[in-house]
């Protein structure tokens, strides 16, 4: 099927659909049955009172302390496999411990694929920034550094991921949270610009007052976080809106300049929307991990990965194709 079928243009709002049918129908499968387990509480109890209390305390590889493993949660992390493993062989399905799976650690990394597939996001953007933005967008191009700071909170956003899941703590959790959220606004709050052209000078009074909107916009979002309540649903909520404000604009953008214009590169930002909500969708598969470390989430990682490096590329396209325009580069 051709990308600029009739077809195409009649479902290009379809990954919206599925973004919100993702937000009102995922639910969390068992999560918290496996800590309120009889069974998993004396676990624990007995492993503490036995390794954990003087004059028997058991002192932990140095690895293991400097990600700040304790002896109460070294019991806490052994019991919950003694128990999967119990639950396995009586056929009994895998439960959550804390609101998560039971992931065998790496290294003290309480979730190795996902701090692997951060990384590679990570990796995405810092290649996005330093091998096509730095070198192949003239610096006297006026959305330049709004991709900087794209590529640049992009990477701060992914490093944070890297280190929650490397161990949950709550300020591993806020940083996590806050940094995401600080790439989706901007993700919106740039798309708007580029879109409308809100970066050029005849229009820097719209900008002042749209840059103006989103900080404090992210600045009630954290102070609502911090102050009034740590709400998931409404933290997801937010986040998916926003989401879906960028993803609605790059779509129409998309599809718009490509039946205009009928080059192919034209529609990579819609082909990245798709691509995201698929690999957003891998959520409503929520799975116990596969070989006790891979599951639905860590995949998710993974597939933004890709849609990462596309979009940098067509960034640079499409900056060179309006530099050719304004006759500010030869064709």
């Amino acid at each position: 099927m051709a990308i600029g079928s009739p077809l195409f243009r009649k479902g290009a709002c379809s990954p919206l659909l599925l973004l919100f049918f993702i937000l009102f129908t995922t639910t969390t499968v068992y999560a918290s049955v496996g800590d309120r387990l009889p069974e998993f509480q004396q676990c624990v109890q007995v492993c503490k009172t036995e390794n954990c209390l003087p004059p028997n305390t058991t002192s932990l590889p140095l690895h293991l302390r400097l990600l700040f493993w304790t002896c109460p949660s070294e019991c806490d992390y052994t019991c919950q496999h003694i128990i999967t493993s119990t639950r396995l062989s009586r056929n009994e399905p895998v439960v959550q411990f804390h609101g998560k799976w039971p992931f065998y650690r790496l290294l003290g990394m309480q979730e190795p694929f996902s701090v692997l597939f951060s990384l590679g996001n990570f990796w995405a953007h810092h290649d996005g920034l330093h091998n096509h933005i730095l070198k192949k967008i003239p610096a006297t191009y006026s959305m330049r550094p709004y991709y900087v700071w794209l590529a640049r909170i992009g990477m701060a956003s992914w490093f944070f991921s890297a280190v929650f899941h490397t161990r949950d703590f709550r300020v591993t959790e806020e940083l996590d949270y806050f940094a995401a959220g600080a790439s989706v606004l901007y993700g919106m709050y740039y798309t708007v610009v580029r879109v409308f052209r809100l970066d050029r000078v005849s229009k820097r009074g719209v900008r002042k007052s749209w840059t103006g909107t989103c900080v404090g916009l992210y600045l009630a979002h954290v102070g609502y976080l911090k102050g009034v309540g740590w709400d998931y649903g409404y933290n997801m909520g937010a986040n998916v809106a926003v989401g879906v404000v960028q993803n609605v604009l790059w779509t129409w953008f998309s599809v718009r300049r490509y039946n205009r214009e009928g080059k192919g590169w034209m529609v990579w930002p819609g082909l990245v929307v798709m691509w995201v909500v698929a690999a957003m969708s891998l959520e409503l598969l929520d799975f116990a991990p596969v070989w006790g470390c891979l599951d639905a989430h860590s995949l998710w990682h993974l597939g933004t990965i890709g849609p990462a490096v596309v979009f940098y590329r067509f960034l640079v396209r499409d900056s060179e194709e309006v530099l050719r325009r304004e006759g500010r580069l030869k064709a």
